[in-house]
């Protein structure tokens, strides 16, 4: 690392050249390119660095790269390609993890092994995987998170998240399987149908399988059908 490296909160100022670094980065990193054009990027960081936590890291004067922070997220994390491989991503990296002991999550994109090794690297791990659906570039990614200080209490607090969206999602399917029984001719199960939705599920959540998908739509559909 250079020992002239100089880690400080952004200022309205360095929005151009941090806007630089991220234009920079995303033409030589392992991602699909960006749908923004230039201005467009310059314009939304300008922005972003008024709300945002943000931090820079100098070398000799110049802003090497830069972090961009939520309560809960880290949403940037870019070096200029000349600084690349000299320690100020693992710099910024630590400035945030001392920002935020209790953890954070971000997203990286599955083709980008670098970045994916980096994060390894240096404690993150892999949480969840996506089709890319609900990112702007449609291209898979995954979840990656620092569990902080205490890892079991921030990992059980994005269990909890899941739990609640899970509790809203049966709820919806329980309902939705009383519904439709009045418009069957046929209210015999369907297994079938029932392997074909573990078959759907599978593709969403590959580490669990169909196999195993199959048991817990049949217990779902079950316990739904025995509601009064």
């Amino acid at each position: 690392m250079s020992t002239d490296l100089l880690l400080r909160p952004a200022v309205m100022t360095d929005a151009g050249a941090v806007a630089e670094v991220q234009i920079a980065a995303r033409r030589e990193a392992a991602m699909p390119p960006g749908i923004h054009t230039d201005d467009e990027v310059h314009a939304w960081l300008a922005a972003k660095l008024a709300e945002d936590e943000v931090w820079v890291a100098e070398v000799g004067g110049v802003v090497a790269g830069y972090a961009r922070v939520t309560a809960t997220w880290l949403d940037d994390l870019y070096v200029a390609p000349s600084y690349a491989g000299q320690g100020v991503g693992s710099a910024l990296l630590d400035v945030v993890k001392a920002r935020r002991p209790g953890g954070f999550c971000l997203w990286v994109f599955e083709m980008n092994t670098p970045a994916r090794g980096f994060y390894l690297r240096h404690g993150l791990v892999e949480l969840e995987h996506t089709d890319g659906a609900a990112n702007e570039e449609r291209a898979p990614d995954l979840r990656m998170a620092w569990p902080g200080e205490d890892p079991l209490t921030f990992l059980r607090g994005l269990i909890d998240e899941v739990d609640e969206e899970l509790g809203d999602l049966l709820a919806r399917r329980a309902a939705l399987t009383h519904a439709v029984q009045p418009h069957k001719t046929d209210t015999t199960r369907d297994p079938a149908r029932e392997r074909a939705i573990a078959e759907a599920m599978a593709l969403r959540a590959p580490a669990l399988g169909a196999e195993r998908l199959s048991r817990i739509v049949h217990t779902i559909i079950t316990e739904s059908l025995e509601l009064p």
